[in-house]
């Protein structure tokens, strides 16, 4: 339709050599016409690169997830990287179909936030043989992946310390599922504290939940159950607190007058919760930027050697947590 040679189309669109004005214009114009676009599969045989980062997390409609996906996205684009994202819904047997239909799409490399542990994860990572970054999961059997994750045992310690420096001596623990290691490393921070302090633990100090505001909301409604009720609560992630906050605003419990409620994670509604919750904040932008940074020096042979890059949460204290009736004012 230009009536130029392919090379001559070639140089226009990939601008790597000067052609004459009416040539150029020619050619614009019929691509204007012919609605063209350049094929990224034909291109990705010819470089042997697709530009595109696979990632693939258990849950996206978590809002922790989601702004880590944020980030990482953003990360990308700014590189000049397109992401393909998805979902396992927490299914294993989904987590590996996803993994087969990202290596089809012949990714240049793959963030993975795992969904529980899956003996099966390790083999098909190894049959990708490409660049791997696992995020907050560390996978056993998975030797050459970066892993970027926050001290999850430190964040516990944190909110559990917190909660005792105000002068609270019987406080539950909200864990998430047994089988996901961030859960149990938190608990580990929170069973830390309390022994530095001096308090016990019973087995009755540490109720499970699963990562939802449903899962929280229930935990705390079989608390109110018992005859002698914790004042204060460490709840392993945002989600499970606010549904343990909706629970305890149903049956007329005070927060943090009558119970106070730490948090893990500091998603973007937590300081919006009535009252605005207390929590572990996760260094979601530097797990974005750390991730997205490890992935393309390995895509970019600039660094063989896996990395593990272990960030340091932070608390930040607001309105849901307050020293126990009985010492304030003290």
């Amino acid at each position: 339709m230009a009536e130029v040679s392919v090379t001559t189309v070639s140089h226009v669109l990939n601008e790597t050599r000067r052609v004459s004005d009416d040539a150029k214009a020619r050619v614009q114009q019929a691509v204007r016409a012919l609605g063209y676009v350049p094929s990224a599969v034909a291109r990705s045989l010819k470089h042997r690169s697709t530009r595109t980062l696979g990632m693939l997390v258990p849950n996206s409609s978590n809002p922790y997830f989601a702004e880590i996906i944020k980030s990482v996205e953003r990360q990308c684009y700014a590189e000049g990287y397109n992401l393909v994202l998805c979902n396992s819904e927490d299914d294993t047997e989904r987590q590996a179909d996803h993994l087969r239909m990202l290596a089809e799409r012949r990714i240049d490399g793959l963030v993975l936030v795992a969904s529980g542990e899956d003996a099966h994860v390790s083999e098909a990572l190894a049959e990708l043989r490409l660049p791997v970054v696992l995020v907050d999961r560390e996978i056993d059997g998975v030797a050459d992946a970066d892993l970027v994750e926050a001290d999850h045992a430190s964040g516990g310690e944190l909110a559990t310390r917190h909660l005792l420096e105000l002068g609270h001596e019987r406080i539950v623990c909200i864990g998430g599922p047994e089988a996901l290691r961030p859960s149990l490393q938190r608990e580990a921070g929170w069973r830390r504290a309390l022994a530095a302090a001096g308090v016990a633990a019973g087995r009755a100090d540490l109720i499970r939940g699963d990562f939802t505001p449903q899962g929280g909301y229930a935990a705390l409604h079989r608390l109110l159950d018992r005859k002698r009720r914790p004042s204060a609560l460490f709840v392993c992630n945002d989600m499970m607190a606010i549904g343990a906050l909706h629970a305890a605003h149903e049956a007329g419990i005070a927060v943090p007058r009558q119970l106070s409620v730490v948090g893990f994670d500091d998603i973007d509604l937590a300081a919006y919760t009535m009252p605005p919750l207390t929590t572990v904040a996760q260094p979601k932008d530097a797990i974005g930027t750390g991730t997205t940074k490890l992935l393309l020096e390995r895509i970019r042979g600039t660094r063989s050697k896996a990395r593990r890059l272990i960030l340091q949460p932070e608390l930040r204290v607001r309105s849901s947590s307050a020293p126990p009736a009985g010492k304030r004012g003290a």
